[in-house]
């Protein structure tokens, strides 16, 4: 397995880009991220890529990321965090019994990473899923992080059609959950409210407590 490369350079397109965002802004991460949390988690979330000015410039997933407020918001209130929000890496943020990671590692142009972009990122996903105890349930985060994860764990994306709120079993006693991502495009014109995340986690604390 291939474990997380924090110099990783195998997508040129993407080590150009961080290149140019080094030198516009010198003070970011500016490289790829590397997954935040308990190693052996009962929850994992999978989220797109890092934001330009949030996870990309602070170094952690999710951190400083608008995508990040409603996301610690709620972790925070289901027991998963020590905090309801994260904006630096000093700021005492602390996860419990959960990971965060992202199916490409490395901030793209515009937050879109291409077909192959993925795949070639898809080597780091697969070996973090592959060290799953059994009972973890894996969130995933819009379309993109549910195909990385169907992708990971060598299945077929057509037996796996993504869908807001639905639940897969796996093998291993691994759930598969998915969620409209919390980008600000989708909290802010409605896609995903707050009472449709809140019911996507009282669904994962719901199968947590049944494997424990």
């Amino acid at each position: 397995m291939t474990t997380f490369n924090p110099e990783c350079r195998l997508c040129p397109r993407l080590a150009a880009h961080l290149a140019e965002v080094q030198r516009d802004y010198p003070e970011y991460h500016a490289r790829p991220v590397a997954p935040f949390g308990d190693k052996k988690p009962g929850l994992i979330i999978v989220g797109l890529a890092p934001g330009m000015h949030g996870a990309n410039a602070t170094g952690r997933p999710f951190t400083g990321d608008y995508a990040g407020i409603l996301l610690f918001q709620t972790l925070y209130q289901f027991g998963f965090a020590n905090q309801g929000k994260s904006i630096h890496l000093k700021d005492n943020l602390h996860l419990k019994n959960c990971r965060i990671t992202n199916a490409v590692k490395c901030h793209p142009p515009d937050n879109k990473p291409t077909s192959q972009e993925i795949t070639t990122c898809n080597r780091y996903l697969k070996s973090e899923l592959a060290d799953l105890v059994s009972g973890t349930v894996i969130l995933a985060l819009g379309r993109i992080a549910h195909k990385a994860t169907i992708m990971a764990l060598g299945l077929k994306q057509r037996d796996y059609p993504f869908m807001h709120g639905h639940l897969f079993t796996l093998d291993g006693g691994h759930w598969l959950l998915d969620s409209y991502h919390c980008s600000r495009y989708n909290t802010q014109t409605g896609r995903l409210t707050e009472n449709m995340f809140l019911d996507v986690f009282s669904k994962i604390v719901e199968i947590l407590n049944i494997s424990n």
